[in-house]
């Protein structure tokens, strides 16, 4: 008979939030699927569970994943987790569930933490209806054709974000998207936990060489609001920004003026203009 994969929430930071049920499922199964297991070697040491633990991530999924479920089909009993949080979202427990529905394996979820929706929870945003993105891809082209394809979403929009990377997407999403509302929250549950409720073009110029960001990011962003004129027009609008300037008017002065007439905001144009220079 086979045995059972168990989908294990864990705290996003905070170890009060590890719940009776989590503790009890990592302390009956016979091993345990870990993305990084030092970091779940900490979390079990805390509860004083003694479990042996499996690495499991997204470089060896393929490798790894088959056995694991050989291993279940033998009849052990295997949970899986993440470093923080609810596995098989943006990780690649997804990938281990999917093998055991295909091998008819059973699976049991046990519903911890979830940074994306903490965030959208405290955003100030609507919460009705929204979109997981996840992370950004780090090519330009990728990630230009992702946030493209959103950008007369209405619903809300949820994006992770690495430290080093925050100010190029708050710079992304406002050249994009254009400027609207965004709940900018960090190290959620944990000791500096910040929410910032701002909007897109008053973002970009939090971080700086004073203000490094630091920390794990949830992105919350404003759906769009509204008609808006179709992208590509906002090619015509820079033409006629760039003819403004051409005839000694400042870049900002410019955007300010074609924005009244176009549909674009000022921070639209001049965020797109600063692309086209770049």
């Amino acid at each position: 008979m086979a045995g059972k994969l168990y989908v294990v929430g864990t705290p996003i930071g905070n170890l009060g939030d590890m719940t009776y049920r989590a503790v009890e499922t990592l302390s009956k199964v016979d091993f345990i699927a870990a993305e990084d297991t030092r970091v779940t070697q900490k979390l079990l040491s805390h509860f004083d569970i003694k479990k042996p633990l499996l690495s499991y991530h997204e470089h060896n999924r393929k490798q790894v994943g088959g056995g694991i479920v050989s291993r279940l089909l033998g009849g052990e009993s295997c949970a899986v987790v993440t470093d923080a949080g609810m596995p098989c979202i943006s990780d690649p427990g997804e990938d281990l569930v999917r093998l055991c529905a295909e091998n008819g394996i059973p699976t049991e979820v046990v519903p911890g933490p979830s940074a994306a929706i903490a965030a959208l929870a405290v955003s100030g945003l609507d919460t009705s209806k929204f979109v997981f993105e996840g992370f950004l891809s780090t090519s330009p082209s990728s990630r230009k054709d992702a946030l493209e394809a959103v950008r007369n979403e209405e619903r809300t929009l949820i994006f992770y974000e690495a430290p080093h990377k925050l100010e190029q997407t708050l710079s992304d999403l406002l050249k994009y998207l254009g400027d609207r509302k965004i709940s900018i929250c960090r190290e959620l549950t944990k000791i500096h936990e910040e929410i910032i409720r701002t909007t897109l073009s008053e973002a970009v110029g939090i971080y700086g060489d004073e203000n490094k960001p630091r920390g794990e990011y949830v992105l919350i962003v404003e759906g769009q609001k509204g008609e808006r004129p179709a992208a590509e027009d906002i090619g015509e609008a820079l033409e006629k920004v760039e003819a403004l300037i051409s005839k000694g008017m400042r870049g900002a002065d410019a955007c300010r003026e074609i924005a009244k007439l176009s549909g674009f905001t000022k921070s639209e144009l001049y965020s797109a203009l600063l692309g086209r220079k770049g």
